[in-house]
């Protein structure tokens, strides 16, 4: 029985959904047509994977607008569907507009962010200083714009990137402008916590650790890997120094979160075990609060050596600046990067990291 599990990329006027068949070490792909401008993000909803959000250019007047929309892939293409991908013999498939996210009083978007643990009917969409909280109606064939909010400050301010956290109901996201990191209530659309000068540069991504939830992971220009507790942000619990040129991605592993992924501009991806900071950091699940009880029930002198962070692979297969990296979702210990030529690399975790993990 193959093992899937797709991938999905943008190229200029182009998806491409990758299928990667493990059994037999083979990749193959099919093309859907984005015939309304280059691509410069994607997001699938956590809901339904045959529904998809980009942001691409769209000329308008004298200046390239940045839009959204919402689409649908043809029904075979689609996780599970029943059309064998094949390089030679499959021809260009088409989207399904389901809607646009009208961005016209509100400027470039970033990104688009879907609500990790609900029906995949709310989106937040990121576009210049504005944060934009959608509701999709009529099985999302109409975006209604149900909240926001937006930057104050001196200057510019243009939000650069923002991730949903799976955490607290979903009512919590976190968003990235210039050196600043800021959490926000999705309910009264108000900042709750906000970190100046988390990177030294400009902050690329941000990702929140699956399993702990007050947790987040950024990235920068800066080249560091900075990770946060968001009830005291006053400094980050630890930071990675690994990367020679800008950090572009920072991912946690679904399953594992001691596993982080990170994708720079010196072309490479480094795999860490930031087992310290994991939701396993003794090799069993621990929470936040059971930590403190742990420390005092221990007798004295049988003290637990503390966990090593490491780095356990860096991957060199790429030639140019790594733009993307992100984990399978069909399998935990699959993982994917995409680098501006064009080349995408799937690789595994180490079977011996993966032995040690599991036992």
């Amino acid at each position: 029985m193959e093992d899937d599990a797709p991938v999905i990329y943008g190229l200029e006027f182009q998806i491409h959904i990758v299928d990667f068949d493990d059994e037999n070490n083979i990749i193959n792909k099919n093309v859907l047509l984005h015939q309304v401008g280059e691509i410069w993000h994607i997001s699938t909803s956590p809901a339904d994977k045959g529904v998809l959000a980009t942001c691409y250019n769209k000329p308008s007047d004298s200046k390239v607008l940045t839009c959204a929309a919402v689409w649908r892939m043809p029904k075979e293409l689609e996780p599970g569907g029943h059309e064998s991908p094949d390089d030679s013999a499959s021809p260009a498939h088409t989207l399904e507009l389901l809607c646009h996210l009208d961005n016209t009083a509100h400027g470039s978007m970033a990104c688009v962010t879907w609500e990790p643990t609900g029906d995949g009917k709310k989106v937040i969409s990121l576009a210049d200083n504005h944060i934009l909280l959608w509701d999709l109606q009529e099985s999302s064939s109409q975006a209604v714009l149900a909240s926001s909010a937006s930057l104050e400050g001196k200057g510019q301010l243009k939000f650069t990137s923002g991730r949903w956290s799976p955490h607290h109901t979903g009512t919590q996201v976190a968003t990235a402008n210039d050196t600043t990191i800021r959490g926000w209530d999705t309910r009264s659309m108000s900042q709750i916590y906000c970190i100046e000068n988390a990177h030294g540069q400009l902050v690329r991504d941000l990702d929140f650790n699956p399993n702990k939830q007050y947790y987040l992971a950024s990235c920068g220009d800066d080249c560091k890997v900075k990770f946060w507790d968001t009830r005291n942000v006053t400094e980050p619990v630890k930071t990675l120094e690994q990367h020679s040129h800008w950090v572009w991605n920072v991912r946690y592993n679904h399953s594992h979160d001691q596993l982080v992924l990170t994708g720079s501009s010196d072309s490479r991806v480094i795999l860490s075990n930031m087992v310290s900071i994991s939701s396993e950091p003794f090799g069993h699940l621990v929470d936040d609060d059971d930590l403190s009880d742990q420390e005092e029930r221990r007798p004295e002198g049988k003290s637990q050596e503390p966990p090593q962070d490491s780095v356990i692979a860096t991957y060199e297969e790429h030639e140019d600046s790594v733009y993307a990296v992100d984990w399978s979702s069909a399998d935990p210990w699959l993982f994917a990067s995409l680098s501006y030529d064009g080349r995408l690399v799937i690789n595994r975790v180490p079977r011996a990291l993966k032995y040690h993990i599991l036992l």
